[in-house]
């Protein structure tokens, strides 16, 4: 008889499944199920990927799993084979990505929750309930007006109690929630112009196909509302919809427009849940009690019960990219994911990345346009101010305020666009010239005044202000704008104007962009000063001012890419100005009004940059015109990086029509600590790039030069530096 072998992954450093024999005792556990199994010292959770009837370990060493924590799979074939996809396209191990795949009480090897009870009543509270037990009373009659979830965020605290003394009395019993079959409760939304509505109709007319559509539309232009319009039709047949967002303060706004118009339960997925709350929402996208899930990157592996139809908002976003740990593009894995499933991937921007722009232009993707905002909306007044010729102290230029000033007395509100947090980037000696540098990494450290501390926001070491130079005892003074710096000035300017600051530091605490962006919606809040986080898809329809205070910091990046992300945040942040009726003006301060790259957007807007940007990658043979990856490589000690990169060159020989660049020393050599380098590879053909990525890492390991040194690919990298 032959014996059946689990493949199972485990979360190590190593590019293989393990081989186990099947329990002694129990069913056998099947594909997608977990497994606890004995590894070394260890006893981990592992993944069981696929069975199998042979090992290349003989089968008197192999030993059995120790327990099977699931009857039935997390995942399906579909899910288990982008696992497997993503493990060697990206060059990771396949545990860690099974591991990143579930959420941590999974990993833990804890249970999946119970699913879900209804709370519902059996008639109101009695009158002289609401004297002898005013909470029972008002926990009655808040589930006498709809039945509620256990697990629902609006019943109040403690309510269990008070729900069983009413389940004992026969006021309130509890039920097993249903699965629906379909959710046909959407109301309609605005109606849709033209283009609007020839979009929906291609993307319900893909339902049930694979197909990759790119959503091309300015800003303003309706892109979610032509979401909603398929997403409602995707319930009405009874399937899921998975929308992938960039930043967690885009969630709320989400969720409230998909749950109100859709009438259908919405799961949220982002890290800033617990792990409790995100263990509930992943079960309920599982079992297909949550009819939308919305959620951050890792959100594309979550499990569907029955998915429909996948959608990337701003699909261009760098936040869509794992920079730590397993280092994935959402945006990539969600179109292999539709493709491996039969779904249609709708990709929405304003400012499509050069990559996606390049497959619709070739007919790898559909594409829709959506030329014009909808209800009569224009786009906005766009105007440089010549910092030469106007020069703005404390970030702030005499245009910029006055047009700031009209716009406040017209009733319309403000939003200004500063990339950096903190009070000031630097902190300069006035007589000899020292600079508060960080001790861990090659970069200074910036001034944060709120908390009276300098912190380094490349790896986050923080200390002490210095009351004076630390080499000549002289004065110590802030050089530069951040956000802080901006708001203290705004608070000079306008005394009597609600001033609201959105940015990391603001919004740690939980529900904080919610509450301020709500101030924003109510117009209690009048001026609105934010980092990348606020361009994001927001839409803020009293806005009719958008002041970009320094557009030049990505004017002379390093990064072939640097300009088109300077574009697309232009562009995103303009967008938000004259969402409504009320016209919209943008002014961005900058020192090179006459730079070529403000001069075409000025001039032709966001297509006619991309045109230029991918003939000038295409002349060059960047990304998307060729493929890139990169062998990073960190040690504690200077030189040992380079040295191991330097033996890894000389070990491999390159496939024909692969480029090795380097090693060379990252921009910033030492961070957190460590020292880094790097070695590029490049080439025409996709194939030949895998084929020497495989080579790399075979020696990766092995190397002498390897003791010491922790290295990593990055695949398709959005930084080179």
């Amino acid at each position: 008889m032959l014996l059946t072998i689990l493949k199972v992954a485990i979360d190590a450093p190593l590019d293989t499944l393990f081989d186990y024999l099947a329990p002694e005792t129990g069913p056998l556990p099947p594909p997608g199920s977990r497994v606890r199994v004995p590894f070394g010292r260890r006893r981990p959770v592992g993944l069981v990927m696929a069975h199998g009837e042979t090992s290349e370990v003989p089968v008197e060493r192999l030993k059995p799993v120790l327990e099977t924590l699931d009857t039935a799979p997390l995942f399906d074939t579909e899910l288990l084979r982008l696992i497997a996809w993503t493990a060697r396209y990206y060059q990771a191990a396949p545990g860690g990505v099974a591991a990143t795949a579930m959420p941590a009480p999974l990993r833990q090897g804890k249970p999946l929750p119970e699913p879900p009870a209804r709370l519902v009543a059996r008639g109101p509270a009695p009158d002289a309930m609401h004297r002898r037990a005013p909470k029972q009373a008002a926990l009655l009659d808040l589930l006498a007006a709809r039945p509620r979830r256990t697990d629902d965020p609006d019943l109040p605290p403690g309510w269990r109690a008070g729900a069983a003394r009413l389940a004992a009395r026969g006021l309130v019993e509890f039920e097993t929630e249903p699965l629906a079959a379909a959710w046909a409760d959407a109301i309609a939304g605005p109606p849709l112009n033209a283009a609007q509505s020839t979009a929906a109709a291609a993307i319900v007319a893909d339902l049930g196909r694979f197909s990759a559509r790119l959503l091309f539309g300015v800003t303003g232009s309706g892109k979610t509302e032509i979401y909603l319009t398929a997403a409602a039709e995707c319930l009405r047949r009874g399937l899921q919809v998975l929308v992938l967002v960039p930043e967690i303060g885009l969630t709320p706004q989400l969720v409230q427009r998909f749950a109100s118009r859709l009438g259908a339960p919405v799961a949220v997925l982002h890290s800033g849940l617990s792990a409790t709350d995100r263990l509930v929402a992943w079960n309920d996208a599982r079992s297909g009690r949550a009819a939308v899930v919305i959620g951050t990157r890792s959100a594309v592996f979550v499990p569907l019960a029955r998915p429909g139809l996948i959608v990337v908002d701003e699909e261009h976003d760098p936040s869509l990219r794992q920079h730590e740990g397993l280092r994935y593009s959402a945006r990539d894995l969600a179109v292999m994911r539709a493709s491996l499933a039969e779904l249609p991937v709708v990709l929405g921007s304003a400012t499509p990345s050069l990559e996606t722009l390049r497959h619709a232009r070739d007919g790898r993707y559909s594409l829709s346009l959506l030329p014009d905002r909808p209800g009569g909306a224009v786009q906005p007044r766009v105007t440089l101010v010549d910092l030469r010729r106007h020069p703005a102290v404390e970030g702030l230029s005499a245009p910029l305020l006055q047009s700031m000033r009209s716009h406040l007395e017209a009733g319309g509100q403000v939003m200004l666009f500063l990339n950096r947090r903190g009070f000031a980037p630097a902190l300069f000696c006035t007589s000899c010239g020292w600079v508060a540098e960080c001790r861990h990494c090659d970069a200074r450290y910036t001034w944060h005044r709120r908390i009276q501390r300098l912190r380094c926001h490349h790896c986050g070491d923080e200390t002490g202000l210095p009351a004076a130079c630390l080499q000549c005892g002289a004065d110590l003074r802030p050089v530069g704008e951040g956000t802080e710096r901006l708001e203290d000035a705004l608070a000079r300017h306008f005394p009597a104007v609600k001033i609201a600051r959105i940015d990391r530091d603001s919004t740690r605490q939980r529900g904080a962009v919610e509450r301020i962006l709500d101030d924003v919606r109510d117009g209690h809040t009048r001026i609105l000063i934010g980092t990348q986080m606020m361009a994001k898809g927001h839409d803020f329809p009293e806005v009719t001012l958008v002041g970009v205070v320094n557009a030049d910091q990505g004017l002379f990046g390093t990064d072939f890419r640097a300009g088109e992300r300077l574009a697309q945040t232009l562009v995103q942040v303009s967008g938000r100005a004259g969402r409504a009726e009320r016209p919209g003006e943008v002014l961005v301060q900058t020192s090179y009004p006459e730079h070529p790259l403000l001069q075409c957007l000025l001039s032709g807007g966001y297509e006619a940059f991309a045109e230029a940007a991918l003939e000038e990658r295409r002349t060059a043979g960047w990304p998307p015109y060729s493929h890139l990856a990169i062998l990073r490589a960190e040690a504690t000690r200077p030189e040992r990086a380079m040295t191991f990169l330097a033996a890894c060159r000389r070990a491999t020989a390159a496939p024909e029509g692969v480029a090795v660049l380097g090693p060379a020393p990252a921009p910033m050599e030492k961070r957190g600590g460590r020292w880094r380098a790097q070695l590029l590879l490049q080439s025409a053909e996709r194939p030949a790039l895998h084929q020497a990525l495989a080579a790399f890492r075979g020696l990766a390991t092995d190397l002498p030069e390897a003791r010491g040194v922790r290295c990593f690919f990055e695949v398709d990298p959005q930084d080179l530096f």
